[in-house]
């Protein structure tokens, strides 16, 4: 990779960092992690209680985008047509007409994902996988990039549905976030004394910085950055442990492999380099890992957590120098 190529990965990141530090006070690794799948070509699930900026950020970094967003609120309710859209017969012209849903977009944040049903949940499962809507056997793309920003709130929560194994495989990364310092805390309640309303962006100041064309070539920068052998080996002895270890019920798929692999290409590129470390490796094992394992039932009663066995796994294997 090139110095001007590296540049053009580090301008991405610096400019969006800078249009959402005028929304998002702390929560840099909701944010680092948002940008590396949006490198990876990926898609993000966050994952945290009400009220601690998760759909605020996705609305922030759209806006920093030249791109289509669309938002859809999860409910109950909602079936999938609501989001992928059906056919509507025409009166006039004796026809039936496509009404697209809000699925055929850029980014599509689906909100409180885990409020609805699984059989909507499903709906989206074709878009992350392929890129594709069908709707009467008609098979439609969906424009590029295209990403799914998705938030749920903890399973403990009344009125959630856990998502179905099959989807929450197709996230690239998931991403847990907890209560913000009481430093950030106060420079939330501040900035709201002063007038800042997380409804009105546009009072914010965040402007697009850039557009579909710059993401897709920093993804074929990603693409460039170098993988060393032995850290590939040590990437799938990562995962294999998930599939041997006594603590896990159900470890990860090759699909996990992948995702680990194209999170730290990204978060090389996004620091500057175009070669992984073993470094790389272990910061991105847990949000690409962690949704991709089922503990030991027992385990989870006692309330051992994915990133506690995680942690343990990475600790034992042995780091290639």
């Amino acid at each position: 990779m090139e110095n001007t190529e590296k540049a053009t990965v580090k301008q991405l990141v610096e400019g969006i960092k800078g249009e959402l530090g005028k929304v998002i006070v702390e929560q840099e690794e909701l944010i680092d992690y948002a940008l590396i799948s949006l490198l990876a070509g990926g898609h993000v699930l966050i994952e945290g209680v009400p009220g601690l900026a998760k759909t605020l950020m996705v609305k922030a970094l759209a806006k920093s985008l030249t791109i289509d967003f669309k938002r859809v609120q999860f409910t109950p309710d909602l079936m999938p047509a609501d989001v992928t859209g059906t056919k509507i017969f025409n009166m006039e012209k004796r026809e039936f007409e496509l009404k697209k849903g809000p699925i055929f977009t850029n980014f599509l944040l689906a909100d409180e994902i885990n409020r609805t049903p699984p059989k909507t949940q499903a709906g989206l499962l074709e878009a992350m996988a392929e890129g594709t809507v069908s709707i009467d056997g008609e098979m439609l793309s969906l424009p590029s990039p295209y990403m799914v920003f998705a938030t749920q709130n903890p399973l403990e929560y009344e009125g959630t549905y856990p998502l179905p194994e099959a989807l929450i495989d197709r996230f690239l990364m998931k991403i847990n976030i907890s209560y913000p310092s009481a430093a950030a805390e106060k420079e939330v309640l501040i900035r709201f004394n002063e007038g800042f309303n997380s409804l009105e962006l546009e009072e914010a100041g965040i402007k697009a910085v850039w557009g579909p064309e710059e993401i897709l070539q920093c993804r074929k920068e990603v693409q460039e950055v170098q993988v060393d052998a032995m850290l590939m080996a040590y990437m799938v002895s990562i995962v294999s442990d998930t599939r041997s270890n006594s603590a896990i019920e159900i470890g990860s798929s090759p699909r996990g492999s992948i995702a680990l692999l194209q999170c730290a290409k990204a978060l090389a590129a996004f620091e500057g380099r175009d070669f992984v470390t073993p470094e790389d490796i272990k910061r991105m094992a847990i949000p690409t890992l962690r949704h991709r394992i089922t503990l030991k039932p027992e385990l989870e009663l006692e309330g051992v957590t994915p990133e506690e066995i995680l942690k343990d796994i990475l600790s034992r294997i042995k780091v290639p120098r």
